[in-house]
C-alpha cells in the first residue's frame, strides 16, 4: 500500500531488528524446556482422545502418569512409542489402559531409541498429513468463496453450543465473515480441555473439540447453501494453549486469538510457561494455515490509550517477530489494535486514525485485527453506537484486515442476537458508504495525524531498545505492557514447566520444522 505517513524507514527497520534481538534472547531463555500442554498436544497428534471413567481427559491421564514416573523430560512420545512397540497396541488403546489403571507405561522394558522415534514420527506424519490435506481444501474454499477485507468478525457468547449455532447462522445471514466462539469465563486457567458438547458455559461457551466440530459443521452447511464462506474462530491461550491450537487445526478453524502476553498479564499465568506454549501453538497454527489474532488491544483496557500507544506498537513488533520465528507467514499474523481513546478527548478521532494508519503501514502484509471501543462505554447505547460508527469509518479508511464489530449494548450485558445484528448492519452501511475513502485522502505533512504517528513510532523504538536491555521477562516485571507487572518465578502453571533431557522426543515439532509430511 502507498504510505500516507512518510515514516522514517530507518527507524522502522531499527524497530524490526531490535524486536528480533528481543525474540532471540527470549528463545534462549526458554530453550531446553517443555510444558504439560505441549506434551498433551503430542498425544492428540498420536491419536489419543476421550476420557476415563472419572471423566479425566486421556491426554491428561497419560501425562500425569508419565509425570509421576519422572519421565516427562524425555517426552511423552518416547513412552507412548515404547509402549506401542512393546504391546502392539495403538496410542489410544494404551491411553485407555493407562487411564483405567491397568498399565504402567513407564515400567515397560525399553526398546531402541531409533525404533521408538521411527514409529511415533510415522504415526504423527500420517495424522498431520491428513489434517494438512483438509486444511488445503479449506483454504481453496476460503479463497474462492471468502469475503473481501475488512472481514466482519462477530463474537458469540451464549454458553450453550447449540445456541451458539443459532447466533453463528444469524451472523452469517446479516453479512458477518468471521464467527468467534467466546470461551467460558476463566477456561484459560483450566489445565485440561473439557470433553464433548457443553451447554452451561458462563459468559461464553467452553472450547472443546466437539463444540468446534458442531459449529464448523453448521457453518459449512450454510456456506454450501449460500455460496459464501464463513470463517470460524476461537481462543488459543491459557494453560491449554497448544491443545487449543491442535484441536482448532483438527476441526477446521480459520482464526484463533493467540497472544504472547495476554495470559501473563490478564490471567497471571507464568511468563516462561506462556512463552514456551505460544511458540509451539504458533508453530501449529502456522503449519495448518490458521490466522492468529494477537491482543495488543487489551493493553488499552488497563492503561490510557494515548499514553500506552508506543507500548502497543512495540508489542506488535515483538509479537510479529515471535510469530515469524515460529514459522508463520505475515498473511496469518493478524496483529491487534483498538479504538479506545476516551470519547471526550479533543481530536481523539485523529489520534485513533493515526494509530490505525501507523499499524497498517508498519505491517502491510498482515491482516490487522481492529477492535471496537469498549473500555469507556458507560451504558449510553446511543453514544456507544456513535463511537462504533466512527470506529467503522476508520476501519474502512485505513484498510484493516479483520474488524470485530461493535454492538450498542457493549458494557451493559452480553449482547443479545438483535444487538449483534444492529452492530453488523452499521458496519455494512459504513463500509459501503465509504468504501474508497482511504484512497481519496492525503494527510498534511505537519498535521496532527502524521505528527502523532511519527511520535508513537519514535517512542516505540526507544521502548524496544529498553526492552532489549532488560529482556522481555524484565520488561514484563517492570509493567511495560498494560501497566501490569508479573514475575518470572511466579504465576499459574509454573509447575507445568519441565526441563527436557538430551534424548527428548517431540515428533510433532520435528515434523513442523522441516521433515516431509506425506
Amino acid at each position: 500500500m502507498d504510505s500516507k505517513l512518510d515514516l522514517d524507514l530507518g527507524v522502522v527497520e531499527a524497530c524490526r531488528q531490535t524486536a528480533a534481538q528481543i525474540a532471540e534472547r527470549m528463545a534462549k531463555e526458554t530453550a531446553g524446556k517443555t510444558t504439560l500442554s505441549v506434551e498433551r498436544s503430542v498425544t492428540r497428534f498420536l491419536g489419543v482422545d476421550g476420557i476415563n471413567e472419572l471423566e479425566v481427559p486421556l491426554p491428561n491421564a497419560l501425562i500425569d502418569h508419565v509425570r509421576e514416573a519422572g519421565g516427562v523430560g524425555r517426552g511423552v512420545a518416547y513412552w507412548l512409542g515404547n509402549a506401542m512397540l512393546h504391546s502392539g497396541r495403538d496410542a489410544q488403546q494404551i491411553a485407555e489402559a493407562v487411564g483405567a489403571g491397568e498399565l504402567d507405561m513407564c515400567g515397560l522394558p525399553l526398546a531402541e531409541e531409533w525404533a521408538i522415534r521411527e514409529l511415533v514420527t510415522g504415526e504423527c506424519r500420517q495424522r498431520m498429513g491428513e489434517i494438512r490435506r483438509r486444511t488445503d481444501e479449506r483454504r481453496e474454499q476460503r479463497e474462492r468463496l471468502g469475503g473481501r477485507p475488512p472481514l466482519r468478525y462477530m463474537l458469540s457468547a451464549t454458553g450453550n453450543v447449540y445456541e451458539d449455532v443459532v447466533h453463528a447462522l444469524a451472523v452469517a445471514e446479516t453479512g458477518g465473515d468471521v464467527v468467534s466462539m467466546t470461551r467460558s469465563t476463566a477456561q484459560s486457567l483450566l489445565e485440561h480441555v473439557p470433553y464433548g458438547p457443553t451447554t452451561e458455559g458462563f459468559g461464553g461457551t467452553f472450547a472443546t473439540q466437539e463444540n468446534f466440530r458442531i459449529l464448523r459443521e453448521a457453518l459449512d452447511e450454510w456456506c454450501e447453501r449460500n455460496g459464501r464462506y464463513i470463517r470460524l474462530s476461537s481462543f488459543c491461550s491459557g494453560l491449554c494453549m497448544t491443545e487449543f491450537a491442535t484441536l482448532g487445526a483438527m476441526e477446521g478453524l480459520d482464526n484463533m486469538v493467540n497472544d504472547a502476553l495476554y495470559g501473563i498479564l490478564y490471567r497471571d499465568i507464568n511468563p516462561v510457561r506462556t512463552m514456551i506454549d505460544q511458540r509451539i501453538s504458533r508453530m501449529i497454527t502456522g503449519f495448518f494455515g490458521i490466522v492468529i489474532n494477537t491482543g495488543e488491544d487489551n493493553y488499552l483496557r488497563t492503561a490510557d490509550a494515548l499514553q500506552a500507544a508506543p507500548s502497543v506498537t512495540a508489542s506488535q513488533f515483538i509479537n510479529h517477530q515471535l510469530a515469524r520465528d515460529s514459522g508463520m507467514p505475515d498473511e496469518q499474523i493478524a496483529l491487534g489494535d483498538a479504538f479506545e481513546i476516551d470519547p471526550p478527548t479533543t481530536n481523539g478521532l485523529l489520534y485513533e486514525w493515526a494509530q490505525a494508519q501507523l499499524t497498517r503501514e508498519l505491517f502491510p502484509n498482515c491482516p490487522v485485527k481492529y477492535m471496537p471501543p469498549t473500555r469507556h462505554m458507560d451504558g449510553n447505547l446511543f453514544r456507544t453506537h456513535a463511537c462504533d460508527t466512527l470506529f467503522n469509518l476508520i476501519t474502512i479508511a485505513t484498510g484493516q484486515g479483520i474488524q470485530t464489530a461493535g454492538v450498542p449494548t457493549e458494557g451493559v450485558f452480553t449482547p443479545h442476537l438483535h444487538d449483534r445484528v444492529v452492530g453488523l448492519e452499521c458496519v455494512g452501511y459504513v463500509f459501503n458508504y465509504a468504501r474508497d475513502l482511504g484512497e481519496e485522502i492525503q494527510f498534511k505533512p505537519d498535521g496532527i495525524i502524521v505528527t502523532r504517528a511519527r511520535e508513537v513510532l519514535r517512542q516505540a523504538h526507544e521502548l524496544l531498545e529498553r526492552i532489549a536491555d532488560v529482556g522481555m521477562f524484565g520488561a514484563i516485571e517492570d509493567g511495560t505492557f498494560g501497566d501490569v507487572r508479573r514475575r518470572i518465578d511466579e504465576g499459574r502453571g509454573i509447575d507445568g514447566i519441565v526441563a527436557t533431557e538430551e534424548c527428548y522426543l517431540n515428533p510433532v515439532v520435528e515434523l513442523m520444522q522441516g521433515v516431509q509430511v506425506a
